[in-house]
């Protein structure tokens, strides 16, 4: 069976953001409402350059909907903000050096995938 597009595409951002310097801490990090003050999941959790980095993946199969970083809305960058800030009390970093970014997969029926890296969304 194929691997589904979004796992698919989480894969490879991992592996893209490795081969440029990130360390992958976490995948698919729930918080637990109870204990961190805040509801989601972060796709993936990194260091990159001595900065917590909560990473969003968006993965498409085509731009017929838009490009998949038109749906990080400033609502999700929100959450993701008190995502990474949650994260990085309960594993005992500093909440002042967190940042949040966004990888766009493009994962067409024929040819490459396409990796693109947003860096620090507010």
């Amino acid at each position: 069976m194929p691997e589904a597009l979004g796992p698919r595409g989480e894969r490879l951002a991992a592996a893209h953001l490795e081969e440029h310097g990130y360390r992958v801490l976490a995948r698919n990090w729930r918080a637990d409402p109870a204990r961190d003050g805040v509801r989601g999941e972060a796709d993936l959790v990194a260091e990159h350059e001595g900065v917590l980095v909560v990473v969003e993946v968006k993965t498409r199969s085509s731009l017929r909907y838009g490009h998949p970083f038109e749906s990080v809305t400033p609502g999700k960058s929100a959450r993701l903000h008190r995502l990474a800030a949650a994260w990085a009390r309960r594993h005992g970093r500093d909440p002042l050096l967190i940042r949040v970014d966004a990888v766009a997969v493009l994962l067409p029926a024929r040819g490459p995938a396409g990796i693109e890296v947003l860096r620090q969304i507010e």
